[in-house]
Order: C-alpha cells, then structure tokens, then sequence
C-alpha cells in the first residue's frame, strides 16, 4: 500500500503542475536556491497540495508508521513537490508526534534537505509548532541546543527557526536564551545563517521592541549588515535608521 500511494502522490504532483513560463521557473528557482545539483520543481501551491494530502489521509486508512515511512521516502526525491507533500502527510499525524520524530527529522536534514524553503517550511509548519507545545520545553531547548552545534548548513538554520517560532506561539521570549543563541549563531558567515539570525530578532521586535533595539545598538559593531537589516525591519523608521547608521 505504501509504495501505491507514493506512486499516486508523484503522478498526481507532476500531472497537476501549473504550466509555467520559462521566466517563471527560472525566477521560482532562484527564490528557492537549492544547494542540490539535481533540484526539481513543479512549482504546485502549498495549498493545493495540504488539499491533495487531506484527501489522501481521507482515502487510505494510514497510520503514524505509515506516514512516517512515506516521509522518509519522500524527503529523498530531488523534487521539492515530493518533499513537501511527504512533509505535509506527517503533519497530519501529529497528535502522534514524541522525541523520536524529532530524531527523524535531526536524521534526515544532512542528506536531504537542499533549501531553505523545505527547512523553514518543516520547523515553522511541523517541527516547532510540536515544540512549542505545552509540556514540551525540556525536548526543545535539547533540540535546538543540539541543532545549533551541527556542522550542516540546515540543521543549524533550523535551530534559529525552532526558536522563532515558538517566540511566535508564546509572543514573548527569553532574552538571555535568544540572545545567546544570536551571539553564537552570529558568529558563522554563511548568508542563511545571517538571514536565520536576523529573522530571529525581528520576530522578538514585534513582541518587544525596545528590547531589541537597545540590544542592536550596543551590537552594531558585533553583528554584521545582514543581520541588523534583517533584524531591525519591523522597528520604526527613525530607530532602524539609527542602527543602520550607527
């Protein structure tokens, strides 16, 4: 049944793409700039296919194993399409979700996630709204200390997002534990760890502002251009200038 319903998954995803235009697809996979050689995309909504995968849930009596098998061998396809919707099928199931499916997902990122957008997608959709949950703080700062110290480009992205999302889930934050987290992950050059960083901050601004820019003002010269841009985009003008300047 498992290897019928991936067939029916990959048929579907591919027959109902949009047809898009050359330039279309040539801007859709610079958005996505994938670090994989062989990335693919049909470019389906995110929408059309949660709608696909609740029909799919509806049709087959899956179980948690199941949908976990599924993942696993989804998240292997080149095809970001693939990914998705194996990611999506999973989420159906969280009502099943312990340390274990963290484990898979801290198995899986090294050889299979190629973007940004698969690991956001993932922690933002998925990993961090279990996180966040109630009852679930000891798992999370274990994960997101864990995933912090990897060597992969993703896991440690997916650290920064975890964070923000459950700063998202709570609209509030620890500014000792994020600030932390900011002062070691601002340390590593690649860009999206920088965006990851300052896309941490940023969320932290809408609950606490001031917090925040005090924190970037005393930092100016310890985090780079990427970040304070990032980090100070939802501050009032007058006060983003200032950072910007300073």
């Amino acid at each position: 049944m498992i290897d019928k319903i991936i067939n029916e998954i990959k048929t579907f995803l591919k027959e109902n793409a949009p047809q898009l235009t050359k330039d279309q697809k040539s801007r859709m996979y610079k958005i996505l700039n994938s670090d994989n050689p062989n990335f693919a995309s049909y470019g389906n909504k995110h929408s059309d296919i949660e709608k696909y995968v609740r029909k799919i849930h509806d049709e087959f009596d899956l179980s948690y194993d199941d949908a976990s098998k599924i993942f696993k061998s989804l998240i292997k396809s080149n095809i970001h399409d693939e990914k998705v919707t194996g990611l999506f099928l999973l989420n159906r199931f969280k009502k099943h979700f312990n340390e274990e499916t963290i484990d898979m997902f801290h198995e899986v990122i090294p050889d299979y996630y190629d973007s940004w957008a698969i690991t956001d997608t993932s922690m933002i959709r998925v990993v961090g709204l279990f996180l966040g949950k109630k009852g679930n703080e000891e798992l999370a700062d274990k994960t997101i200390k864990k995933w912090s110290n990897s060597e992969n480009l993703w896991v440690k992205r997916a650290s920064l997002v975890i964070l923000l999302k459950i700063v998202m889930l709570r609209k509030d934050f620890d500014e000792i534990y994020v600030f932390k987290l900011v002062e070691k992950m601002s340390k590593h050059t690649e860009d999206y760890i920088q965006k990851g960083v300052g896309w941490l901050l940023k969320t932290c601004s809408k609950y606490e502002p001031e917090i925040i820019f005090e924190y970037l003002m005393i930092n100016t010269e310890n985090l780079s251009r990427l970040i304070l841009r990032y980090a100070s985009e939802k501050l009032p003008k007058d006060k983003r200038a200032q950072i910007l300047k300073k």
